[in-house]
């Protein structure tokens, strides 16, 4: 999947799987988290200080990412027989800003302010460091 074409709330599978729940309001649906649900997902609440970044790394499902304060870059790569290249431009994320990211899909993470994020994996969190 390049730059061009990124996950968006309809294609990823972070809204998928909710389920109604007894004597609540008419309308209202969930997804709890794993591990008490298979089919859940992983809910972090994630600090970065302004200045660190991630190395390229994939994750195993989809994931999404909510910028509550600050400003963080994403460069997305694709793997060649010579090693990782950056695919696009990288994609900026500001305050008030989400981010889809198609599980394998290989990048980094770099946050260019104080971050504070709420960052959502479909089904069980998973980390794959890439070379």
């Amino acid at each position: 999947m390049s730059q061009s074409t990124p996950s968006t709330s309809a294609t990823s599978t972070i809204w998928g799987n909710h389920i109604s729940i007894p004597d609540t309001p008419a309308g209202f649906t969930l997804r709890t988290t794993c591990p008490t649900n298979p089919d859940g997902v992983e809910v972090m609440l994630e600090q970065w200080e302004a200045g660190s970044a991630e190395p390229p790394h994939s994750h195993p499902g989809d994931d999404m990412t909510v910028v509550i304060e600050g400003k963080m870059a994403v460069q997305f790569f694709t793997r060649t027989n010579t090693g990782l290249v950056a695919d696009g431009e990288p994609l900026i994320l500001n305050q008030g800003e989400t981010g889809y990211i198609k599980g394998g899909r290989i990048h980094d993470a770099k946050y260019i302010e104080h971050c504070k994020l709420v960052y959502v994996h479909d089904k069980a969190f998973g980390f794959v460091t890439e070379s």
